[in-house]
This record gives C-alpha cells, structure tokens and sequence, in this order.
C-alpha cells in the first residue's frame, strides 16, 4: 500500500505479499535471466534455479504467524529446502539472514530493515568458499551498503535506494569480471535479484504482481497416460505420496520431536522410506498401497502443507517394474558405515556410477540442479554415519554443502567434483576401509588432480571466445569454461579437442556418449583416437546424457 497510508514498519504479513510479488515478477522475466549465458551451450538455468528457491519462499504455509520473525522463518526454511544451483543457494542464505535478523520481531523500522540487508550480505558471502565479485554476491552488497548513505527515513525510500544501487552495479558487474565482458552480458544471477526487488517494490506501493507463478522446465512433469490404468486394472506398485507436513504445538513439541516416530511407522505400510525434519517441518516420501493411513497417523502431529499421490502404474509410463519395486533405493534398515551418493544425468550414466558403488543417484547436472531437499532424501536414504557426495557438476557443489549443514542425521562429506569425469575418477579410488574420514577425502581430491574432462555440445548462440569464432550450431569442445575446439563436424570437434589437451599424453581415456551421439560414429572415434593420440587406450560408455553429445575424461 501507498507509504502515507501505511505505517513506516514492515510487519509479517506485508513480508509475505512482497516475497510472493518478488517471485512473480522473477517469474515474469526468468527466460531473460536465462538468456544472461555466458557460455554458448545450453546451460542457462539461472532464472529457473532463482525462481524455483522464490517459488519456495513464496508458497510456504504461514498458518499460525502473524509476527515478522515468524514469518521470515517460514519463508527462509522454504527457500533453504528449494534452493538450486549457486546463485539459488546465495539467494537463500541472503534470506536466512533476513530471518536472523528478524528473530523475535513483530516489525521491523527501517533501520533495523538495513540491519537484516547487511546480516543477509554477509550469509551470502559465507555460503560461498571463495566468493566471486562481479555476481549476484557483488550486487547484493554494494546495494546494501548504498542504503546505508543514502538518509533513507522509510521502507520506502530504502527499498528505492536499494534497486537503484542494485542496477547501477548490475551495470557494471562486467568490468568485475572478465568473462562477462567478453561475453557481452551483465551477471544473471544479479539479473534475477534486481527483477525480485522490482517486483518487491510494486507490491510495497499496493500494485503487487499477481500473475501466477509460471512453472518452469524443472517443475514440469511428463504428460501422464491414464489409459495405463483402466477400469480393469489391478492395483500393482501402490502409490508415491510424498508430503510436507508442518508441526503444530497444539499436538506436539516440535522442538523434541523424534522423526523416528513416522519412519517406524511407514515402515510397516510400505517401503522406499524417507523422511527428515528441518525445524518444525517434516518432509516425507513412502511407496504404499495405503496413502489414506500415512495421512491419518501424520495428521495427529501437524497439519499438511502440500501434498502428493501417484499411481505409480501411470507414473512410470507403463513401464514393467520389477517386484519390490526396485527402480528406487530403498533405506536400509541397517545403518551403514559409509554411503555415497552421486549426482549423474543419463542412464548409462547413472548404471555406471551405482556399478562403482555409488548408494543413491541424485537425478540431475547440467541445466536441472537438483535442490537442497533432493539431496537430504538422498542422504536420508542412504542411512550411513559418513555420507560421501559427489556433485559432479560446478552449480551443484553449493547445494550440496548447504543440504549437508541443514543434515544432522550423518557426517556429510562434499567432493568438490566438478565434473562428470572427476567424479568418475573419484568414485574409482573411493577406498572406505579405513576410519580417517579426512584421509578419504584427501585421496579423492589427489585422484582428481590429474584429470581433465572435456565435453562436446553445439553452440546455440555465436561467440567470440579463447580465441575461436563460434556460429549457432557449431559443435564446440570446452574444458571448464575454457573452449578448446570448434567445428561444423562433431566428429572433427572431439578430434580436435583430444589434440588440444594432448591426450597423448594420458594413458587411458573414457569416451563417454551421449543421447544424440550415433552408434557408427561412437565407433569411429574409439577406433581413430588411439591412431591419432599415441595408442592412448579409449573405453566407450554409453552415457545417454541430453546436453553433452560427448564426455572425455583423459587420466
């Protein structure tokens, strides 16, 4: 509402009409943050991993909060579950910040507004191991500060001061950072902060963006056959239900609450068992015949906030499941020393990791970060005192390690395995009969050191970079974000990729193919690499992953 008609204080419920508005006008402008690539390969996911965090923010249950503090917890412990990707998890911590700050609050004055925007900066800054200027981070602080000299005296006029400095260091982000300038871009994740704020401020002037938040590629399911599951059918496979239930102290002491409580009982309704809680919610995921009892018992301690029931005969396409439903990891009953989980996209993929040991796979990389909460299932699952992560993906790392300080139940360990082919690597030293966990961890960084992974994608935009002209379409070879080949022809991109890193100077290199990658030309490369590369020896695994038609991993 106007600032003549409102009070000069920002109360609980005017949090929650500015955050949803935030996350609308994201929403509204996510494929303009994901078109801020840069990098010419499909990878922009920025936006989606931003909105998808709001998106977690915004439809948190606030039943029962009326004051700021209590409110700003709820939406924190929202974005924290649904934070993807770097800027999705920098996001999140700015918030968890806000929710510190507010802590015991009924309102906030606009000096303690600013209080909350420093105490966010500096959550932000300390998700991130070495923060990076020139991203989100950088944007984020220098508006804060700015709200500190401008003789801000309402919310108002602070928010206004906040955007400006916003843009004006948005602006400038690619004098900050090389790789931007080169690219012609302003930072993406600080694209997507200045686009909340926007939203922000039109719901704070009484014009909230009221557009329904849009579902992005990561939220879609695929299109469901109920002819799978007719008038003749007999219920096989049971039912997925999932939910996300809130504590209520009128039923319980959320505080002393034991989860075993519901894990105990879900076990005797079915199986693929996973549960945690994270404050005063409980999120839990069971396959049962029954979905109607795993509501009855869970409803005497809370009330829902979402809930999920599929059939799994129509969920997984008509497809023949094996008995005991043996697609899914199931928790052991017993507690294991070590677990690993991995994160892979690609069935071949995903085989090759679990035939290496990996416990769990957490579904996703490149372009589909998988979220905070994806992965405490997973290490819920797994059910061992040391949990071994793999992320296998740069984006991935943070949302990993925020999951692993939110995850009380295990020692959590992050690899800081960036790649497919370093986690790959990784996993094949991965040797757990010792106790020194830092010994472990120290051997997988060692057997990382000497790795270099380099994938093939086509280009969809032109660039100029690392010295190469790249054209819509082309198949360029990149290490990291370095490009190091490009070609009309595959073929001839892998070629000249395996050059440029000297393959023939490893001894081993795994040709990893991908879902647009044919059989005939698979084979030509693990015939002819080995001729043109010094005898290096080339093993083929048929990855089946989307975005890298090839994946190379020279050790």
């Amino acid at each position: 509402m106007p600032e003549s008609v409102q009070e000069k204080v920002l109360d609980g419920k005017l949090l929650a009409e500015l955050v949803r508005s935030g996350a609308a006008n994201l929403s509204q402008n996510v494929q303009k943050v994901n078109d801020l690539n840069v990098f010419p390969i499909p990878d922009g996911d920025t936006g989606d991993n931003m909105l998808l965090t709001m998106k977690g923010g915004a439809n948190a249950s606030l039943e029962g909060c009326d004051s700021l503090s209590d409110v700003s917890r709820r939406i924190s412990e929202g974005m924290l579950l649904g934070a993807r990707g770097n800027s999705g998890v920098i996001l999140s911590q700015f918030f968890e910040g806000f929710a510190s700050a507010f802590s015991g609050m009924i309102t906030a004055d606009t000096d303690q507004i600013k209080a909350a925007l420093r105490k966010g900066v500096e959550y932000a800054y300390n998700a991130v191991v070495e923060p990076t200027e020139g991203t989100i981070l950088t944007v984020m602080r220098e508006a804060t500060e700015y709200t500190y000299t401008c003789n801000a005296t309402t919310p108002g006029e602070l928010l206004g001061a906040f955007i400006e400095e916003a843009k004006r260091s948005l602006k400038n982000t690619p004098e900050k950072l090389d790789v931007l300038k080169k690219a012609g871009v302003v930072d993406s994740g600080g694209a997507g902060l200045v686009y909340i704020a926007e939203g922000i401020r039109q719901a704070y002037n009484g014009q909230a963006v009221s557009a329904v938040l849009e579902m992005t590629a990561a939220d879609k399911k695929a299109d469901v056959n109920f002819d799978l599951f007719d008038e003749n059918s007999v219920m096989k496979y049971g039912y997925c239900t999932e939910l996300l239930l809130r504590l209520q102290r009128c039923k319980v002491d959320p505080d002393t609450f034991n989860i075993s409580v519901i894990i105990d009982y879900l076990k005797t309704i079915g199986n693929s068992v996973v549960a945690f809680k994270t404050g005063t919610a409980v999120k839990l995921h069971v396959h049962t015949m029954t979905p109607e009892k795993v509501f009855e018992f869970c409803h005497q301690f809370g009330e829902f906030l979402t809930v999920k029931v599929e059939n799994m005969s129509l969920q997984h396409s008509g497809t023949d499941l094996p008995d005991g439903d043996e697609f899914e990891v199931k928790k052991d009953d017993a507690r294991r020393k070590f677990g690993v989980v991995a994160v892979a996209a690609g069935k071949g993929i995903q085989d090759t990791f679990r035939e290496m040991g990996a416990d769990f796979i957490v579904e996703g990389g490149q372009s589909m970060n998988p979220s905070t909460s994806d992965f405490i299932e997973a290490f819920e699952a797994v059910n061992a005192d040391t949990v071994i992560v793999f992320p296998n993906n740069g984006n991935v790392i943070l949302t990993a390690r925020q999951a692993a300080k939110l995850y009380p139940g295990s020692d959590v360990r992050v690899v800081e395995s960036k790649t497919i082919g370093h986690g790959y690597a990784a996993l094949t030293m991965l040797n757990t009969d010792g106790d020194d966990v830092d010994a472990i961890m120290a051997e997988l960084d060692e057997a990382m050191a000497g790795v270099v992974n380099v994938e093939i994608s086509r280009a969809v935009r032109d660039a100029d970079m690392d010295g190469f002209t790249v054209h819509t379409g082309d198949y360029i070879g990149f290490t990291g974000k370095q490009i190091v080949s490009c070609s009309g022809s595959r073929e001839q991109a892998v070629y000249d990729a395996a050059e440029k890193i000297d393959l023939s100077e490893h001894s081993v290199c795994m040709l990893i193919r991908g879902a647009k990658a044919s059989d005939e030309e698979t084979e030509k490369l693990v015939f002819e690499l080995p001729k043109r590369n010094g005898g290096v020896e080339v093993y083929r695994i048929d990855g089946g992953q989307d975005i890298y038609d090839y994946i190379l991993v020279a050790e």
